[in-house]
This record gives structure tokens, sequence and C-alpha cells, in this order.
């Protein structure tokens, strides 16, 4: 706060620091004006803009499992499917049969009703467990409305 000063004073102030004058309320009787680095207050202006209007667009993510991964992978494969819901991202969540295993859908309908009620929490079922084609049973999760 330097007060009122003449305008030619107040450039000489802003250029002995090295920095500019700018005005600020130009309606005002006497304008105001702030001495500032004005390239910085532009670019954190803008940066401000930038942050406000960014939007998340929901992405579809898949986990696929097969009808003999173990415990372990399972549950590493349902920790990850938390963190994409919790960024907001659907999931996908694919049982793939291969050979001699069509013959144990149960098992496959096992395996994703466990990791369905894992995620029940914090996820909902948009579309529930199915066959889709002969080799593959899916099912896909939402994230909750929070």
């Amino acid at each position: 706060m330097l007060g009122i000063i003449p305008t030619a004073d107040a450039q000489q102030v802003a250029y002995d620091e090295g920095l500019d004058l700018v005005e600020v309320a130009p309606n005002e009787r006497p304008p105001v004006c702030r001495i500032m680095d004005y390239g910085k207050f532009k670019y954190e202006q803008k940066k401000r803009l930038a942050k406000n209007s960014k939007q998340h667009h929901v992405q579809l993510k898949e986990i696929r499992v097969r009808p003999k991964t173990g415990d372990h992978d399972i549950d590493f494969k349902v920790k990850r499917a938390r963190t994409f819901l919790q960024g907001r991202d659907k999931v996908k969540v694919n049982i793939i049969f291969r050979g001699r295993e069509l013959a144990h859908k149960d098992r496959g309908m096992e395996i994703l009703n466990s990791i369905i009620e894992n995620l029940d929490d914090i996820a909902k079922v948009e579309k529930f467990p199915s066959m889709e084609g002969r080799n593959q049973m899916s099912a896909i999760l939402a994230p909750r409305a929070s």
C-alpha cells in the first residue's frame, strides 16, 4: 500500500522492482493500480481455469480371470477393480473358458458372484453375469453414486 501517488512515480517504483504496474479498478477516482508480475498472474489465472474445467470421461476397464485362477490372484484383481471404480470408471469382469474349462461354467459363475460381492460396497451391477458367446462369461460394474 503506497497510497495515492502520481502515475510516473508508480511506474518508476514498478520498474525498479522489475514488476509491472497493472490497473485494477479503472473506474474508481483515483484509479487503483497494483504492482505485480503480470505474466505470472495471467499464467496462474489460466492454470486455475484449466483445473476447474477438467472433466472425467468414464472408461470401461476390463478384468480377465480364468476358472482355475487362484484366490490370491483374484483378490489382486478385485483390488485393481476397486481402484478403477474409485476413479469413477466402469469395470467389466470377464471369465474366460478354454478347452475343458467349459464344463465348469458353475465355477466361473461362483468366481463372478464372489467378485461382485467383494465390490458391493462401492459398485452396483450394471449388467448381470451372463455368457457372451461360447467361451466368455461377463458382468459390468459401475461405481455407486456417492
